[in-house]
């Protein structure tokens, strides 16, 4: 296998993802149904196809995130009827980021910093999200904060790793998450679909791209 296959992939992947988007905005939305996952499936075939990781255990740790996100996803397209189990697909989707994260190079003091960003953001947003989830579902809490601890544990490996499409993804997909949670718990937002999606997509790429390319 050569680079070009894995950059045509992602650039199917951009593809695909751009008319999940546009579904999700215009319409029809039975498409996403097919969309959202294939949008993942072609992602985790130019991660296989990487011929030259910077981290072998680190590329197939982020397969096993991608096939749960996949999985996330397919859960979350009946939002209110299988949250919980997607929230748990993605719960282990995030470890799988975090063990992938943790075999590329990272430092302490990176990951100080990162540790204080997902503290000032929790303090401001997660408390809030927090909160609305005690008011709304009361059952739903100790999920949510476990959540909120093992994305915010996400952000700060990637941050720890100073590779910016990490950092940059890792971001995108905590703001993806955040925009869910606080639509959900908190308060409806306009155009809630397309942020959550659009910042989701472009962050699981990123994270692919921090395996092998350069900012």
């Amino acid at each position: 296998m050569t680079n070009q296959i894995f950059y045509a992939l992602i650039g199917l992947t951009l593809l695909v993802a751009a008319a999940d988007w546009w579904v999700t905005i215009i319409g029809p939305a039975k498409a996403e149904f097919v969309l959202k996952p294939l949008t993942m499936l072609v992602l985790i075939a130019a991660t296989v196809a990487l011929p030259d990781p910077s981290s072998n255990l680190a590329r197939w740790a982020m397969v096993v995130a991608l096939v749960f996100s996949m999985l996330g996803d397919v859960f979350l397209l009946s939002e209110n009827r299988f949250f919980l189990q997607g929230l748990l697909a993605f719960f282990v989707a995030h470890l799988a980021y975090i063990y992938a994260l943790a075999h590329l190079d990272t430092t302490l003091q990176l990951a100080l910093v990162g540790l204080v960003l997902v503290l000032i953001a929790n303090a401001i947003i997660g408390r809030r999200i927090i909160m609305g989830v005690r008011a709304k579902d009361s059952a739903m809490v100790v999920p949510v904060i476990a959540y909120l601890g093992v994305v915010s544990a996400m952000v700060v490996a990637a941050i720890a790793t100073g590779n910016p499409w990490a950092i940059i993804g890792a971001l995108l997909f905590f703001g993806s998450d955040a925009g869910i949670g606080w639509h959900r718990f908190v308060a409806p937002f306009k155009h809630r679909d397309a942020f959550v999606i659009v910042t989701y997509h472009l962050g699981q790429i990123g994270l692919v791209l921090s395996l092998t390319i350069p900012f």
